[in-house]
């Protein structure tokens, strides 16, 4: 049963991904650290699988929630990742509904730069915190979709071991919309 949850938690986390999930008017997704189809920089880059970045989360910000937003959750996504289901390098859920960003450095469990109340669950690394890019050399460069959600419920029943999978099967129940941008990255 776990093994068809797990299955079926991927297919809605993609097919979110791909549709765009619930757009609102006037929900919007900016960073500071990475402007939309821009080329991501080596400081947010992985440092490791012959990357050499910082490893830095960029900072996020949003604006334009829709009325009745009770917690945000962020994901970014690479849907070009050659595992046959993507990679998600990084998944920030139950955000406190008065927040309006991220902070540079927040991807850091570490940091206490997230906001109180706020769990970073398990990527594709296979732990909690940001990952950032490093695709295959050679690769042409990948898409990176950065995403943040306004939840109807203040918290998601999800811990920091929670696969990205099950957040977004979790997120299809209580998103009220999605603002996004992407960003490429290739080596």
């Amino acid at each position: 049963m776990i093994r068809k949850l797990v299955g079926l938690g991927a297919a809605v986390a993609f097919g979110m991904l791909v549709a765009g999930g619930a757009n609102a008017a006037g929900f919007k997704l900016s960073s500071p650290d990475i402007k939309a189809g821009s080329t991501i920089k080596a400081e947010q880059v992985f440092n490791g699988f012959g990357c050499t970045g910082g490893n830095v989360s960029p900072a996020l910000n949003w604006s334009g929630a829709p009325a009745g937003t009770k917690s945000f959750a962020v994901t970014v996504y690479d849907p070009d990742a050659p595992t046959g289901s993507g990679f998600w390098h990084w998944v920030v859920a139950n955000i406190p509904a008065d927040a309006k960003g991220l902070a540079k450095k927040a991807g850091d469990v570490k940091s206490g730069l997230a906001p109180k109340g706020a769990l970073q669950t398990r990527t594709d690394f296979g732990v909690p915190g940001y990952g950032g890019p490093c695709p295959p050399k050679g690769d042409k460069p990948h898409r990176y979709v950065f995403k943040v959600f306004a939840v109807d419920v203040d918290h998601l029943d999800v811990t920091a071991d929670t696969s990205a999978a099950v957040v977004g099967f979790n997120l299809h129940f209580h998103t009220k919309g999605v603002a996004t941008f992407t960003a490429k990255y290739g080596r």
